[in-house]
């Protein structure tokens, strides 16, 4: 049996921006966890095309291996939502062929190397930002009936962005699993501007990860993780 491929979807595009490394966080959390069987390897994809990070030089030996990678949609770069035809009319078996848009066939495709995906995204105004409604609208077949985990932040936590999110996941036909994890950013400022063209990066303030800690995030984390894992032996 082939390994699996979960993907964690850094959601928010703008600059400077904290989620990338709220990503890696959630990344390294579950890579480290024991009890998921990840290769101890390091997948991100940080472009259009095909998944060229996925190693398949390792030989699997365990049916239950799980890979993780790191999808960033700023780097997609997906315009606002322009194809003419309907995502869910499509063929299920490769919808790709079929889109109209060449960032649409290079988004479909990346997607589809995906068994399962973890969204991490801050709450905006209730909700999640538009980056991520965008991303999940221009595909149907693509998502569903894969396992899907929802991670927010936000000043308490993003606990409507989860709500929002769990229903459009939903509408996918995705298996969302039980465990929500909000992460409260009380003391993280994001610095405003930069100097380069390169994006800053931001750091989690340690008395944000003290508070995670305080509260059992990397517990939920990996709650999260093994339902996902069990969503996957189930197919």
């Amino acid at each position: 049996m082939p390994a699996k491929h979960i993907a964690i979807v850094t959601s928010s595009t703008r600059t400077p921006r904290l989620n990338p490394t709220i990503t890696r966080y959630i990344h390294d959390t579950l890579h480290k966890d024991p009890e998921i069987p990840t290769r101890k390897t390091l997948h991100t994809s940080t472009t259009t095309e095909p998944n060229p990070n996925i190693d398949t030089d390792i030989p699997d030996t365990d049916p239950r291996h799980i890979t993780l990678s790191i999808i960033d949609l700023k780097a997609q770069n997906l315009p606002l939502y322009d194809e003419p035809i309907i995502p869910a009319t499509l063929p299920a078996t490769n919808p790709a062929p079929h889109y109209k848009k060449p960032h649409t066939r290079a988004w479909s495709t990346l997607i589809q190397e995906y068994d399962a995906f973890i969204f991490v995204t801050p709450q905006y105004n209730w909700s999640v930002p538009a980056s991520l409604k965008n991303a999940l609208d221009y595909l149907f077949h693509e998502w569903k009936g894969k396992p899907a985990g929802i991670v927010t932040y936000g000043s308490r936590g993003g606990v409507k962005a989860a709500d929002h999110l769990r229903g459009i996941l939903t509408g996918l036909r995705m298996r969302v699993v039980p465990t929500n994890v909000g992460l409260p950013v009380k003391f993280t400022g994001v610095p405003v501007g930069t100097l380069s063209e390169e994006e800053e990066e931001v750091f989690i303030d340690e008395r944000d990860l003290e508070g995670w800690k305080e509260a059992g995030v990397e517990g939920m984390l990996r709650n999260l993780g093994m339902e996902i894992v069990c969503e996957l032996d189930k197919n």
